[in-house]
């Protein structure tokens, strides 16, 4: 059977390239192992294909119709990463590839790479850059309403605050109010 796991993870997590060019698929490791299986999940046919295995050694045993030239894996900084080039590449390229290992009589896969290979890729979408004019007042308050700063969530506590604050007034004022025309009266007496 095949189980994913984290003890292998893959980078990037999704390509999209033209027909004719090459990609590469990092596998990461998280402990040495003898070797890295590689397989392509195709939606389209509905199974996994096995493409190769390379050894820690370096040598690659490859699966049946699949194309020497087309796929290759290559030691990147330890024996604990991977990587795997797949140059030449075709519409029918595309699935998702996970990288796997062989653990106690299973094989634990990546986290996988959908790769997406089209004959033209989409016209990259420009952003259009932030206006330094301020915006119509109209516009503002619209914002404001739908952000909702004045929802009664906002405006309710606050509120009641201020109803509260008024009214831990009014024993100050009413004591200063009685105290005030008497503190006249002593000003008048001197």
């Amino acid at each position: 059977g095949f189980y994913t796991t984290l003890l292998l993870t893959q980078a990037p997590g999704h390509i999209l390239t033209q027909t004719s060019n090459k990609t590469e698929i990092l596998c990461d490791l998280k402990k040495e192992h003898a070797g890295v299986y590689w397989y392509r999940w195709s939606q389209e046919r509905q199974h996994f294909q096995f493409l190769l295995f390379s050894n820690a050694m370096g040598r690659a045993t490859y699966g049946p119709n699949v194309r020497q030239d087309k796929f290759s894996v290559h030691e990147a900084r330890s024996q604990s990463s991977y990587s795997l080039h797949i140059s030449h590449l075709h519409p029918s390229d595309s699935g998702i590839y996970y990288c796997s290992v062989s653990q106690s009589s299973q094989l634990l896969l990546g986290t996988g790479t959908q790769l997406t290979v089209v004959d033209v890729l989409p016209p990259k979408t420009t952003q259009t850059p932030v206006s330094k004019r301020p915006l119509p007042r109209t516009t503002k308050r619209k914002a404001a309403r739908r952000e909702g700063p004045c929802s009664p969530l906002v405006w309710i506590p606050l509120a009641a605050a201020v109803l509260l604050l008024l009214l831990s007034l009014v024993p100050t004022a009413y004591r200063l109010h009685r105290e005030f025309p008497a503190s006249i009266l002593r000003v008048q007496a001197l």
